[in-house]
């Protein structure tokens, strides 16, 4: 072909809105006008481009119909070229006539499915079957039709607004939207409008604001509207689509209202006996409004007398006034009260009211009622203080109570005898004089309680009782005495001066802080040569030694008479004569045998000797923590002496002495055995030829040697003293 060929789209008419739909042409406008022309000189070729104008096609047309046509100028009608369309749609939606080129629709379309189709056209040479033209890429549109309806987003719609708002408050907008197309015709134009809720509320009609149109809604009146709004597309033309919703409009409430009383006069009774915080009744005060513009205060008028006697709480629950009582009713004293009570808002709103409108006020009437009462006692308990020493029939006091009824019944007195079980004392029923029945004893019971009972002789028979009280008073009625059973001792060896034994006293009249008492001797003793009193002045005294030359040998024990005298008025004293041993004592001065070893030297037998002797072990301590080598004499000859080199020797002297020396000697003995037993030690007398089989002949740096326990069928038992097992330890 020597002339290129034009690949063009032939204008179609249709009955679309508009009339012609498309045309093709060459965007190479220096060729195509050649073309148009008719020359046929080209001194070269240049590349082709077009451009396509937009073809449309209306949607939901069900019937197939020509769009447009696509043709090339190459195309004689010889059938050597044939056209191809591809891209969206092609052959689904789109199909093209290969001879003619006409573009045809297979199916209705949906714009709000799909909007446009974008396609490409081809010119083949129908024997090489190769492209006549550079194919071309072109756009059909589907062309809107009001198909759709409006619909409302974000339904339901609920708001609320305060009660008396003025008119023109916005209470909620509405939005509606449309599927068709905003920008082809009035398909998508929207309109609202009220159907209804007038004449409270109206409609912007292009935006869907809701406002107020009625001025001072009452939510006490009227709390909630239903509100139905209408959208229609096409401006609200006929022939458009519409659709509807329901916005729930709520009032608010506002503190417009008062509290109102309903009755102008409450009138309550009350028991005269009824308890302090007795409710006595409740009063209303009627509120339109709810929730905290509801909440009010109630108040008793405070320049009323009566309102003393009782107050007035809110129940925060139910809003009422609670009357409650504050003080004790007496109706022989007052029998009906009258007061004023008042209820206010705690949330006054003054633009709705004035201030002084937020309240209201009654009257209270209550009315006080008779009881039969028990007696009153004139004091609520009685004290009274009595001395000791008080005569039998003594008056110690009277309670006294009356009838607070009108009637005045006569009262008769008791006492509880649970709390008088020792019958102290008496009561005259008639006046309830109390006086002692008994002798009074402040060291046997130093107070007494007791129940008192009042009771009428008549009608209901009521009682009451009082508590009484009597104490008691001390009087010096009881001697002082030492505190104990004392046994003091002198030691042997004893210096003039020195200090024997300390005495204390006491006395059961006072404590004995209360108390100071004297110590002395009996007159004819005070020049005792022996002794002597020295008073501490602090309620103790010591016995003080007035020589140096106690011995046993000279006289084992004194006595000496103390006078002990207390503070008391009168001063009443008494004398106690002590017993003072004189003891071998120990070098610590401790004297273990009060006085056992006196008999020791009084000759006694050697059985009885032995005795003394266990009782010896009994009683020093040492004895129980260190091991004992204890010395039995078979005889009482002539006991020992020590030499120069140690050893002992027996010669005429204390068997005492000896013992003790035994008893020292084993305390300070590194080598005694660590076990307790009994060491015999005999002397055969100064004529055996054997001598003396006694270890008292050797000296005391003996070497130790494993004692020998004594196992004869005469063993005595230690364990009694010693703590030891059975096995241990023999005598």
């Amino acid at each position: 072909m020597s002339t290129p060929g034009v690949l063009a789209v032939v204008t179609v008419f249709s009955m679309i809105p508009g009339g012609l739909l498309s045309d093709i042409r060459d965007t190479q406008g220096l060729e195509g006008q050649q073309l148009a022309r008719g020359s046929t000189v080209l001194h070269h070729r240049q590349k082709r481009g077009w451009i396509w104008k937009q073809l449309f096609v209306q949607e939901e047309d069900p019937t197939s119909q020509i769009i447009g046509q696509v043709k090339s100028d190459s195309d004689r009608g010889t059938f050597t070229i044939k056209y191809r369309l591809s891209g969206e749609g092609a052959g689904d939606v789109f199909k093209i006539d290969e001879n003619s080129g006409e573009i045809w629709t297979l199916k209705k379309l949906d714009r709000e499915k799909k909007a446009f189709y974008v396609l490409q056209a081809h010119a083949i040479n129908t024997r090489t079957e190769e492209p006549v033209e550079p194919q071309s890429e072109f756009i059909i549109k589907v062309q809107d039709i009001n198909d759709n309806a409006p619909q409302f987003l974000n339904e339901p719609y609920v708001s609320s607004i305060p009660e008396m708002s003025p008119v023109g408050t916005t209470v909620a907008q509405v939005t509606a939207t449309d599927a068709d197309d905003p920008m082809f015709g009035n398909n998508a134009k929207l309109i609202y409008s009220i159907l209804q809720g007038e004449p409270y509320f109206s409609v912007q009609p292009k935006t869907g604001i809701i406002v107020t149109s009625w001025a001072d809604m009452n939510r006490e009146a009227r709390e909630e509207y239903l509100v139905v709004v209408q959208v229609k597309d096409m401006l609200g033309l006929s022939g458009g689509y519409s659709s509807s919703t329901t916005v729930t409009v709520t009032l608010t409430d506002v503190n417009d209202n008062a509290p109102t009383f309903q009755q102008h006069v409450y009138t309550f009774a009350l028991p005269e006996n009824a308890a302090v915080g007795t409710t006595v009744g409740r009063i209303m005060a009627e509120d339109g409004d709810i929730g905290s513009n509801a909440k009010m205060t109630y108040r008793l008028e405070d320049d009323l007398i009566e309102s003393s006697t009782f107050i007035i709480e809110t129940d925060p629950v139910t809003q009422e006034g609670v009357i409650l009582l504050g003080m004790p009713l007496d109706y022989e004293s007052k029998r009906r009260y009258m007061m004023v009570a008042e209820a206010s808002n705690n949330h006054p709103d003054t633009r709705f009211l004035p201030l002084d409108e937020f309240s209201d006020r009654t009257t209270l009437k209550i009315f006080v009622e008779d009881v039969d009462e028990p007696p009153v006692f004139f004091s609520a308990v009685y004290e009274w203080k009595i001395p000791e020493n008080a005569a039998v029939g003594t008056v110690v006091g009277t309670v006294s109570a009356r009838d607070t009824d009108t009637v005045k019944n006569p009262i008769r007195y008791s006492i509880d005898k649970k709390t008088d079980a020792t019958n102290a004392f008496k009561i005259d029923p008639n006046n309830g004089t109390i006086a002692i029945a008994k002798a009074l004893d402040r060291e046997t019971a130093d107070w007494h309680n007791m129940s008192v009972e009042a009771k009428e002789t008549m009608q209901n028979h009521l009682s009451s009782s009082v508590v009484v009280f009597i104490t008691v008073l001390d009087v010096n009625d009881n001697v002082p005495r030492l505190a104990r059973d004392y046994q003091p001792y002198i030691c042997e060896g004893t210096q003039a001066g020195e200090l024997i034994h300390l005495l204390s006293a006491v006395d059961p009249d006072k404590a004995v802080e209360e108390h100071h008492f004297y110590y002395s001797m009996v007159p004819q003793e005070r020049i005792n040569p022996n002794f002597t009193i020295r008073d501490n002045q602090d309620n103790t005294a010591g016995i003080v030694a007035r020589r140096s030359t106690f011995t046993r040998k000279d006289q084992t024990q004194y006595l000496l008479p103390v006078v002990l005298t207390d503070s008391g008025t009168p001063a009443l004293s008494s004398t106690t004569t002590l017993t003072i041993g004189v003891c071998s004592c120990l070098p610590a001065g401790h004297c273990p045998t009060a006085g056992v070893e006196a008999l020791a030297l009084s000759g006694f037998s050697m059985q009885t000797l032995i005795g003394i002797l266990v009782c010896l072990v009994t009683l020093t301590g040492k004895l129980m923590t260190k091991p004992a080598m204890l010395t039995l004499l078979r005889e009482q000859e002539p006991v020992k002496t020590k030499n120069k080199s140690g050893c002992y020797y027996f010669h005429a002297c204390s068997i005492r002495q000896f013992i003790l020396d035994r008893l020292a000697e084993a305390d300070q003995d590194p080598y005694v055995p660590p076990f307790d037993c009994l060491r015999t030690y005999a002397y055969e007398g100064s004529g055996s030829s054997s001598g003396s089989l006694s270890s008292l002949d050797s000296c005391l740096e003996f070497e130790p040697e494993k004692p020998v326990c004594n196992t004869n069928p005469y063993a005595v038992r230690l364990t009694p003293w010693y703590g030891g097992a059975e096995e241990d330890t023999f005598f």
